[in-house]
């Protein structure tokens, strides 16, 4: 039975959502002034059933901006904290970079030991492949410069790891309502929200938070927040107007349908999650002809949970949703299952320029449902923020699933604290021009 009110409604049963219920559920029973039943998780769908669900998981802290090292540092503490119940495997994490980007990689390792978060730094082509070799005796990559080698992060197993979570959210009380969807948010004169119009009952409640990934940029609307902004120019103070608040880009992520125990180490070790950005000319595996002579990037990793190797490579923006399967981004269908027609050739083809294992391939890519649509910010980066007095959007910009300590930080500031790590992220960075630095990568989440 759908309640009449909820002092707090959460919408989104993803990596967010589930989260936030949970450090919230404890930090009221802990204060004595509420608990678990005090709180609601309303999905269209179900758990994990959108973006969280079909999630690579890889787990990094991989970042040229110190404010997302800082919050990676924090959410991988908390992925360590119950590895069992969150399928996670701290494997590491290596970012194996070409020349254009070794400055910077040198700098996230500087920064890294800096918070006291564990790396190491190769320098030098001569340096990278021989360290590469000790893992992978096949190693080939060129134009590899340097190898950024994070002893903590990994990955972990999107869906086993969401239920996981989602039973310790009910074992505090808190429900989980699916097959609901949100359709209006009610306010008083003063602009608070009193209410939640569902397509089923109006609840009634004192806070939402918003946690619907791809889906945020609905309910924006339906808070009545800008389409588009202004970004002030931090170098010269330039302020260009009418940026629209969203872009789509298609992610590019798959499966090889090989045993995983191909990709173990030289020792028979399952290996750390490998990230490759180069610029040497990529040619296809197939037919030999030249793919791209631009920079480009992959990341992979063996997972029995996908039963095969499974990974991705950089995005591409789109007008609206295209590939093997078309949906509407506010509409019923999930606008994760997505995947480019080039895709598998370029993919696997990466993989066989990184380790000979993979040459021959690209028959094995499987045809599933993977990758998909990302709602991004302007800037690609995260916008966390009380949007009104009693409203909290996390609007991951498809940061989300590695990110599981925002919920902690979302529910400890509903509580009446304030984090230093939430604050780069909110909205009025962008008029203020207190922007993220960017990075050389291909990625527009590095």
């Amino acid at each position: 039975m759908i309640p009449k009110s909820s002092p707090f409604i959460i919408i989104g049963a993803g990596i967010h959502g589930l989260s936030t219920a949970y450090h919230l559920a404890k930090r009221l029973q802990r204060s004595g002034r509420g608990c678990g039943e005090d709180i609601i998780v309303l999905d269209k769908s179900g758990i994990c059933a959108g973006a969280t669900g079909i999630a690579c998981g890889v787990i990094r802290n991989n970042y040229y901006q110190p404010a997302m090292r800082e919050l990676m540092a924090h959410s991988v503490k908390v992925w360590e904290s119950d590895p069992e119940t969150y399928s996670y495997h701290p494997v590491g994490y290596m970012q194996i970079s070409c020349e254009a980007m070794r400055e910077d990689v040198a700098s996230i390792h500087q920064q890294q030991q800096a918070i006291g978060y564990e790396s190491v730094f190769v320098d030098g082509a001569a340096n990278s492949d021989a360290y590469m070799k000790t893992f992978f005796s096949d190693w080939r990559a060129q134009g590899i410069t340097s190898v950024l080698h994070e002893k903590s992060g990994g990955y972990a197993n999107n869906s086993r790891a969401m239920y996981g979570l989602a039973a310790k959210v009910e074992a505090l009380g808190v429900r989980i309502i699916t097959g609901i969807s949100v359709t209006a948010m009610v306010r008083d004169g003063a602009g608070a929200i009193v209410a939640v119009d569902t397509d089923q009952s109006q609840i009634s409640c004192d806070y939402v938070v918003v946690a619907a990934g791809p889906w945020v940029p609905k309910f924006w609307d339906m808070l009545g927040l800008p389409s588009s902004i202004s970004i002030k120019n931090p170098n010269t103070g330039v302020v260009s107007q009418n940026i629209p608040m969203w872009v789509y880009w298609s992610l590019q992520e798959g499966t090889l349908g090989v045993d995983p125990k191909l990709q173990v180490t030289e020792d028979g070790a399952m290996p750390p999650v490998i990230h490759v950005d180069t610029d040497a000319p990529l040619h296809s595996d197939e037919d030999g002809r030249l793919i791209t002579d631009d920079m480009w990037g992959i990341y992979y990793k063996p997972d029995f949970h996908f039963g095969g190797v499974q990974g991705g490579a950089a995005p591409f923006i789109i007008d609206k949703p295209v590939g093997e399967v078309a949906v509407d981004p506010y509409g019923p269908a999930s606008p994760e299952f997505v995947v480019g027609p080039d895709f598998a050739d370029m993919w696997v083809s990466a993989l066989a320029h990184c380790q000979s294992r993979f040459s021959g391939m690209t028959p094995r890519f499987k045809r599933e449902p993977s990758g998909g649509i990302g709602a991004f910010t302007p800037d690609s980066f995260p916008v966390f923020d009380e949007v009104c007095e009693n409203c909290f959007v996390i609007a991951d910009s498809n940061h989300g699933y590695k990110m599981i300590g925002v919920g902690d930080l979302v529910a400890d500031k509903i509580c009446g604290g304030s984090s230093d790590l939430l604050k780069p992220f909110r909205l009025s960075r962008y008029e203020e021009g207190a922007l993220h630095p960017v990075s050389n990568s291909p990625f527009p989440w590095s």
